[in-house]
């Protein structure tokens, strides 16, 4: 879905568990290159090529991916958009979520505890190989190591602007990032919408949920017109005023 100039909300919808999941990744571009934020499950690649068609981009234009946070669903296809580039695509991250992504350490999520959970709420129609498949990524996730760092009140010169804002809580590094050109909030994991409402970020899946709901504070500063979340997609509405409810339900 088209935005604004250059700046484009992908759907990538595939069958996960019995269950259709759509994520919106988001791609940003100008004359001299693409950004990309997140990059979805594992697997994935061959939905982002259909994605950047129906977008008008090429994957060769790709100059840059920038990592939100840590967790699988945001770096699953990383390694495999890498390796398609060749290595020429530069990839962005917070300090703090670095070695995470880069497999220096254990995804906060991912313990063995939350494996074990996992494995035993598996569907028992799923195929044995599928499982066996899928556990075997939790215990091995997609890593690629991060070319730069970047931290709140960074602007990226992207598709007129773009400014890094640090919202942790649904992990200690997370970040959103705020299109000047549009006036899109990219919330990442910071908020979802849920049945066309805008929300706080999910409680169960949200490792600190003050920090969390603290972080979006400062997003009231901001001229905002629309929001994308990871989860749900966009949302146009009076989005400060329900920034605002969304805080005070702590």
């Amino acid at each position: 879905m088209k935005i604004g100039n250059g700046i484009e909300m992908l759907e990538i919808s595939a069958e996960m568990m019995g269950a259709v999941q759509t994520i919106h990744p988001v791609l940003i571009w100008d004359d001299k290159g693409a950004l990309l934020l997140d990059t979805g499950f594992p697997g994935q690649l061959p939905l982002f090529k259909v994605a950047f068609e129906k977008a008008g981009i090429r994957m060769d234009f790709l100059s840059t991916i920038l990592i939100t946070h840590q967790d699988i669903d945001h770096i699953g296809s990383l390694p495999a958009l890498l390796e398609e580039a060749e290595g020429s695509i530069q990839v962005l991250a917070s300090s703090v979520e670095r070695p995470y992504i880069q497999g220096d350490k254990r995804l906060l999520k991912i313990t063995d505890e939350a494996i074990s959970k996992v494995e035993a709420s598996l569907p028992a129609d799923i195929p044995e190989q599928w499982k066996k498949s899928f556990i075997s990524i939790l215990k091995n996730p997609p890593q690629a190591p991060v070319d730069k760092v970047i931290t709140g009140g960074d602007v990226l010169d992207f598709g007129g602007g773009l400014t890094v804002l640090a919202t942790p809580g649904h992990t200690p590094g997370h970040i959103s990032l705020y299109h000047h050109e549009s006036k899109t909030l990219i919330a990442g994991d910071a908020m979802v919408v849920e049945n066309g409402e805008l929300q706080g970020p999910s409680p169960s899946v949200t490792l600190d949920m003050t920090s969390a709901l603290h972080s979006l504070k400062q997003l009231l500063e901001l001229d905002i017109d629309k929001v994308i979340c990871y989860h749900g997609g966009l949302y146009e509405g009076n989005i400060h005023d329900r920034i605002k409810e969304i805080i005070k339900q702590k």
